[in-house]
This record gives structure tokens, C-alpha cells and sequence, in this order.
């Protein structure tokens, strides 16, 4: 690793942050209304639209409920955003070796390994933000529930196994992220941390390979000449249009992490048995349309997340920080 890429990265990790960190706290409530919209099976829709999701979500749980696993996000999204944005631009350091431009190739392949990385954080940062953004789901779905006693004993068998039993008649207590987080380490260990890893591979490594090449070719289009940097609003818009593009095109794959990764079903909800499983089981009952739910609310989510995270890199934040810091103000 160069001695240039290495004096870049502390600013890349703070630009990932910080744009991170802005970008979930402007669209969490979305990403909430997409999980949720995910999770609900034919037959049971508890929510028409993504604003009809936001608007009983107010109503029932109020303002905050709409941020409910929010602080999952904003306390890993760093760390995960910062692995994804140094590692591409790593990988893409190492592939551009002979001084020649990356092919569109290379630059997937550098996309490719940037979203290998990140599932480290990502995997357990999703598992336990979905738990806690489903849980009002669930206790809207079970409101007007009757069950036979015989039926309610099988079920509470069938969920105690999860860190919230009883779940199909009583409304679920508040449980924090850490709580699931130790319930499943004790129970599970790792692995339990990270059910759904295989999804979530299907998931950020294509978005990975579509969104890098992409954002770059078209913020390519840009530029007045070929050493200068693109103007702001274009970086912005660059980022927009990848991240909404390469969301949608792997929005099949999310959903299946989604389903697989919430722990607590509703009264009907059947659990699945791995990716190809709940595949097949989505496709039989639901049909492939099911594949697209909360296509547009991820869309919504990923285009500003992404803006943002290139605006930040163009303004050049993480820069500023780094130049003016103790450390860097005492070797200079």
C-alpha cells in the first residue's frame, strides 16, 4: 500500500462516516417503512404504501417510533460505509498499478471486493436494526387476533426460541439492540449475529459491482476536462442515480435477507430454511412480484445516502479534519 493511500485513508473513513451518519438520519424512517413493506405476507397487509406505513407508524408508536433501530444504524453505519468507500477506492489503487485507466471491469472487480468487506459490519447491523423495525409490524398484525387455547400454547412453544415469546398475542415489550444482540450471542454464538451472511453477500457485493462503475462513468461525464474534478451538483447527482440504480437491480436479493434475518413471525408467517428455500417459497406463494416489495423505498433510501457520502468526498471534509488535527498540526 502506497504512502499516499494510506495518508488518504483517515479521511476517507471520516467522509464515510459523516455522510453516514446525515444520510440515515435524513432517511431512516423510509428504510423503516421498506422492511416493514418486505415483511408483510399476502392476505395480511397491514400497510397499502410507504406513506401509509409512515402514517400509522406516527399513530401508533409516534414520532420516534419511526426511528425505532436508528441508533443500530447510526452507531455501525461508519464503520460499514467508511470499509466500503476505502476499499474500493484500495482495491482500485492496486488494479490501476500500470498507470492505464481502469477498465469497466477492473472497476467492477474493485466494486466486487469493497462489498466482500463490508458484510462484516453490515451483516449484524442489519440483523438487529430489522428486529426492532419490525416489532411495530408485528404488534399491529396482532391486535385483533382470537386463538384457541391449544393453538396459543403450539405457538409459544414454536416462539420461544426467539428472544420475545408470546409474541402473537401480547404487543412486543421494548427491547433494546443490545439485549437481542446478547440473547443471540448466548444462545446462538457468532453465527447467531450473523444469519442471513449469505444474503447479504447476494445482496452488497452486485450492488457493489453495478454502483462503483457506474457512479464513476457517470461523474466521468462531468468533467470539462479529464484531470479536473466533476462540479458538486454533478458528484450529488452521480451518486444519486447509481445508488437508486444499482438499489433496484438488487432488490430481490434484499428482500430475501429481510425475510430471513427477522427472528419473530407473525401468527402465519412461515420461517425458511436458507436463501434458496425462501426463494422458492416467496415464488410460490406470492409470485415474483414480491421480489420488488420496497424497490421504491430503497431506492428513495440508497439515492441521497449515496449523494451525500460523494458530496462528501468532493467538499472534502474528512481533509479538512485531518490537516487541522493536533496530530497532524504537531508533525508538520
Amino acid at each position: 500500500i502506497s504512502n499516499l493511500t494510506l495518508r488518504h485513508l483517515p479521511a476517507k473513513l471520516i467522509n464515510g462516516g459523516i455522510a453516514g451518519i446525515v444520510g440515515v438520519t435524513c432517511v431512516f424512517p423510509i428504510d423503516l417503512a421498506k422492511t416493514r413493506l418486505q415483511n408483510q405476507r399476502q392476505g395480511q397487509q397491514v400497510y397499502k404504501s410507504m406513506m401509509d406505513c409512515l402514517i400509522k407508524t406516527v399513530r401508533s408508536e409516534g414520532y420516534f417510533g419511526m426511528y425505532r433501530g436508528a441508533a443500530v444504524n447510526l452507531t455501525l453505519v461508519t464503520p460499514e460505509k467508511a470499509i466500503k468507500l476505502a476499499a474500493n477506492d484500495l482495491f482500485r489503487h492496486h488494479l490501476a498499478k500500470d498507470g492505464k485507466g481502469l477498465t469497466v471491469f477492473k472497476e467492477m472487480m474493485a466494486g466486487c471486493g469493497a462489498g466482500m468487506c463490508q458484510v462484516i459490519v453490515t451483516t449484524p447491523m442489519e440483523m438487529l436494526k430489522i428486529q426492532l423495525q419490525d416489532a411495530g409490524r408485528l404488534a399491529q398484525q396482532q391486535k385483533p387476533v382470537m386463538m384457541s387455547p391449544t393453538k396459543l400454547v403450539a405457538t409459544n412453544t414454536m416462539l420461544s426460541r426467539s428472544y420475545n415469546s408470546c409474541t402473537v398475542v401480547s404487543a412486543p415489550r421494548a427491547v433494546s439492540a443490545t439485549q437481542i444482540a446478547k440473547e443471540l450471542f448466548q444462545t446462538q454464538g457468532i453465527q447467531g449475529l450473523y444469519k442471513g451472511l449469505g444474503a447479504t453477500l447476494m445482496r452488497d457485493v452486485p450492488f457493489s459491482i453495478v454502483y462503483f462503475p457506474l457512479f464513476a462513468n457517470l461523474n466521468r461525464l462531468g468533467q470539462s476536462n479529464p484531470g479536473e474534478s466533476s462540479p458538486f451538483y454533478w458528484a450529488f447527482l452521480s451518486g444519486c442515480v447509481a445508488g437508486s440504480t444499482a438499489a433496484v437491480a438488487v432488490n430481490p436479493c434484499d428482500v430475501v435477507k429481510t425475510r430471513l434475518q427477522s427472528l419473530n413471525k407473525g401468527s402465519s408467517e412461515e420461517a425458511y430454511n436458507g436463501v434458496v428455500d425462501c426463494v422458492s417459497k416467496i415464488m410460490r406463494k406470492e409470485g415474483p412480484s414480491a421480489f420488488l416489495k420496497g424497490a421504491g423505498c430503497r431506492a428513495l433510501v440508497i439515492a441521497p445516502l449515496f449523494g451525500i457520502a460523494q458530496v462528501m468526498y468532493f467538499v472534502g471534509v474528512g481533509e479538512y479534519i485531518v490537516d487541522n488535527s493536533p496530530l497532524n498540526l504537531l508533525s508538520a
